[in-house]
C-alpha cells in the first residue's frame, strides 16, 4: 500500500493536470481533513516533493482564509539561463542536479537517454577523484550541459 506521502502528492499532480491554466489553490487544513492527517503531512509533502529544483512553485498564505497556492513551472529558453545562473549557482548538490535533470525530462527537453547521460556526469562515482569542492565541479558540468541543451534548441 503506497505511503500517505505518495498519495497525497499523486493526488495534487493529477490536480494540476486537471487543472486550465496549470495552477491550483486549496486550503491545507481542508486537504489534511480530506486525508485525514495533520497539516504538517501536507508541508512535509509540499516542501519535499513540489520544489523548484522539481519544476514548482509554490506560495502560502496563512491564517483564517489561507490557501496555498501551486503552479508547474514548464521550462522555456529564458527559463534554463535562469536555471544556470540563479538555481545551480557556483555549487549544487547531487540531489538538486538529479531532480533538476528529472525535471528537464518531464517537460521533453531532453531524452530518457540524455537523462541519463547527464545524471552518470554529474553522479558522486564519477567526481570521485575530486575531494573539495565537488559540488562546484557538479555545478559546472550542469552548466555546460544545459548551454548545449539551449544552443541546440536555436
Amino acid at each position: 500500500m503506497p505511503r500517505l506521502s505518495n498519495i497525497i502528492e499523486r493526488f495534487i499532480k493529477e490536480m494540476l493536470e486537471e487543472a486550465e491554466n496549470g495552477v491550483i489553490e486549496i486550503g491545507r487544513n481542508e486537504l489534511a481533513e480530506q486525508f485525514g492527517c495533520a497539516p504538517s503531512q501536507i508541508n512535509y509533502v509540499l516542501t519535499t516533493r513540489f520544489t523548484p529544483h522539481k519544476g514548482y512553485y509554490i506560495e502560502s498564505r496563512r491564517g483564517g482564509g489561507g490557501y496555498i497556492k501551486i503552479m508547474k513551472v514548464g521550462i522555456e529558453d529564458e527559463d534554463i539561463k535562469d536555471l544556470i545562473i540563479n538555481v545551480i549557482g557556483d555549487a549544487i548538490t547531487k540531489n538538486k542536479a538529479q531532480h533538476l535533470i528529472e525535471n528537464l525530462r518531464e517537460e521533453d527537453i531532453i531524452s530518457k537517454r540524455e537523462e541519463k547521460l547527464m545524471k552518470a556526469a554529474i553522479e558522486d562515482t564519477a567526481l570521485a577523484r575530486v575531494t573539495a569542492e565537488r559540488n562546484n565541479l557538479r555545478a559546472d558540468i550542469l552548466k555546460n550541459m544545459l548551454l548545449i541543451i539551449l544552443d541546440s534548441w536555436r
